[in-house]
């Protein structure tokens, strides 16, 4: 594994957070406050993130993306989060890559593939991955929502909830049970869009953070999808959502790995300019330590999310990987945000700076996606 970055990767990231930072940090405040619905012009950031490429890093160049590695797929991303301090945006960037565009062209027909992806990519569509549900939550593939054969087609009906960009999608990857009886076999994935009949988005929820994109329920009543929007065969579901799952924990923090970056970046600078007693505040050990336990979790996080990348480039498994990937980078993402805060001190507990807003936004990491719990029970199990 050789992770040193190639000129051509260097440039890239270069690139993209300076593009970040110009371009995507424009209002944060304020868009966090309020949060995130149709009217907030999240939406023109996303077109912004598209004209720049960002949905189609690693998309195969045939149906419109650069056709880039995963390893210098991250790169980019984490680049992104070091330049933008939008996470929500970011989070939102990543989940439309890792579980809306990958399963599409790794399940898809070609119809499909060129039907959809040119517009996930271009910034026509947003995507959601519809799985969850309230009645089951970690408990993922015991669904409720039922999928009926019926007429070239299926009639869903079920609920979903905590669906990321749920409340503005124009397509949602959702999975329902065409055979309830076998359980988790029974499930199959379908491509539905925002205007067929009986698919009804939710509202936006408010939430504690991550506040600048939306989050909320899909209800599918009588909802009818023609048999060519099923994606894979039927009773395929969980092998579509264990593969999207292995995509999605091992890179959906990419940019919080940046974002992890640019903290610790404004803690050193902070703490050298921060002067008590006479001198900076670097200069206490209890602040000094925090420092390089922040840089430790930095290079661990960095190294996971690179290993996963680098297994993924060469063909090898990595279902533990991106389960310990997971859990460390959110986990981290979390420590280091409330090092920073308690590193700012009172100046850190405002919003002003947004310091605590890091420390918000890095609680959700460790729900989903699936739970620290869960991946604590995946890394156990594979373990034997």
């Amino acid at each position: 594994m050789d992770f040193d970055p190639t000129d051509e990767q260097r440039a890239l990231c270069a690139s993209a957070q300076e593009f970040a930072q110009s371009t995507l940090n424009t209002g944060l405040a304020e868009r966090d406050r309020r949060g995130a619905g149709q009217e907030d012009g999240w939406r023109d950031l996303w077109q912004k993130c598209a004209d720049y490429g960002l949905f189609g890093l690693c998309i195969p160049q045939e149906y419109g993306g650069a056709g880039h590695s995963t390893l210098t797929t991250i790169m980019a991303l984490e680049a992104i989060g070091r330049g933008c301090a939008d996470n929500g945006l970011t989070l939102g960037i990543n989940g439309q890559i890792w579980a809306v565009l990958k399963p599409i062209i790794s399940f898809g027909t070609d119809t499909q593939k060129r039907k959809y992806v040119p517009g996930l990519i271009d910034g026509r569509l947003v995507g959601a991955h519809g799985l969850t549900e309230l009645e089951t939550g970690s408990d993922a593939m015991s669904l409720k929502t039922t999928a009926e054969a019926r007429d070239g087609g299926y009639v869903l009906n079920g609920t979903k909830a905590y669906i990321g960009m749920g409340p503005d999608c124009d397509l949602a990857l959702v999975f329902a049970s065409t055979a309830p009886d076998h359980g988790a076999w029974g499930v199959s994935a379908f491509l539905v869009e925002a205007g067929d009949v009986g698919f009804e988005r939710g509202q936006p929820e408010e939430k504690m953070g991550l506040r600048s994109v939306p989050l909320g329920g899909l209800r599918l009543t009588d909802c009818w999808v023609p048999e060519d929007r099923r994606l894979g065969p039927v009773g395929a579901g969980m092998s579509i959502f264990q593969h999207t799952m292995e995509w999605e924990r091992s890179f959906i923090f990419s940019s919080h790995v940046g974002a992890m970056a640019r903290q610790l970046d404004e803690c050193v600078s902070y703490s050298r300019s921060r002067e008590t007693f006479g001198a900076p505040i670097g200069d206490n050990q209890s602040v000094s330590n925090r420092l390089a336990e922040m840089r430790l979790r930095l290079e661990t996080s960095r190294l996971l999310l690179y290993r996963a990348a680098w297994l993924k480039d060469v063909g090898r498994p990595s279902a533990l990987e991106a389960a310990m990937a997971k859990l460390h980078i959110s986990e981290a993402f979390a420590a280091s945000s409330l090092d920073a805060v308690r590193i700012f001190g009172g100046r850190g507990y405002l919003s002003a700076d947004g310091i605590e807003r890091d420390l918000r936004d890095a609680t959700g990491g460790l729900i989903y996606s699936g739970t620290s719990d869960i991946q604590r029970q995946i890394i156990a199990r594979l373990l034997g």
